[in-house]
């Protein structure tokens, strides 16, 4: 990846907070009807066309990776301004709880709303973490996801998954960067599959929405996995896969 790639796909991760940000607040806004009327329907009309993309690549008329694409398009799109006045950030944060290892995800319910399916097909959840915890290294079975920074700060390394066998995966690293409010990442099964985020402020909140059993007759799950391995050549990782325990015990 040159330089303007990187910084391109850097502004346009930036470019994101006002949409994922609204989009992980969206439960406080309702619950409180602290928008006004007219914000309405453009929320409405940027979920539903967050909610078609998920559905084409469920479909398969979008490859996973133009979903990538497509769906940080659409993060960029919303008018951060016109929400963000309405948002009490405050009442998302005031009562989180923390764990000794690990993150706290906290699933919200989205309200009714006119205009929106009561099914949404992808599934959202705010992670809550404190300095020094993580968001342990894992792949996605069967998953395009994306993750957003609400809050704080992280540490951010992505790795594409070249190869499989038994009791490892070959990797090779992708992103390492540091992640501030307004960050975003994406995950597909064939790009930056691996992902690994890493609190370095006191606390931190993350917001991810995850699209599940892009293809048939494949379970959606995660696969635990230690980037810290034999270095092989070309930049490739020979990397352990872990069980549950394993991963947050060492990485948690």
């Amino acid at each position: 990846m040159d330089s303007n790639e990187q910084l391109n796909r850097r502004n346009l991760g930036q470019a994101t907070v006002g949409s994922l940000l609204t989009f992980s607040l969206l439960e406080t806004l309702f619950a409180a009807d602290a928008f006004a009327d007219e914000v309405k329907p453009i929320t409405a009309d940027w979920l539903l066309k967050l909610n078609e993309l998920g559905k084409d690549v469920q479909r398969e008329t979008i490859t996973p990776v133009q979903w990538q694409a497509k769906t940080e398009e659409l993060f960029a799109k919303v008018n951060l301004p016109d929400l963000l006045k309405f948002i009490d950030y405050n009442k998302l944060t005031e009562h989180a709880q923390f764990k000794k290892k690990g993150e706290k995800s906290y699933r919200p319910k989205f309200p009714t709303v006119e205009g929106l399916p009561t099914r949404l097909v992808f599934g959202h959840q705010v992670f809550a973490l404190k300095k020094g915890r993580s968001v342990v290294p894992h792949g996605h079975n069967n998953m395009a996801t994306a993750f957003l920074i609400l809050d704080g700060e992280f540490e951010g390394k992505h790795y594409d998954r070249v190869d499989s066998q038994d009791d490892h995966f070959i990797i090779k690293p992708t992103i390492d960067d540091k992640f501030t409010v307004g960050g975003c990442s994406t995950v597909s099964d064939h790009k930056d599959n691996i992902h690994w985020f890493k609190a370095t402020s006191e606390t931190g909140f993350i917001f991810n929405i995850h699209v599940l059993n892009i293809n048939e007759g494949v379970r959606s799950g995660r696969v635990y996995v230690d980037p810290d391995g034999q270095k092989l050549k070309d930049g490739l990782i020979r990397a352990q896969k872990l069980g549950y325990a394993e991963a947050y015990q060492k990485y948690g």
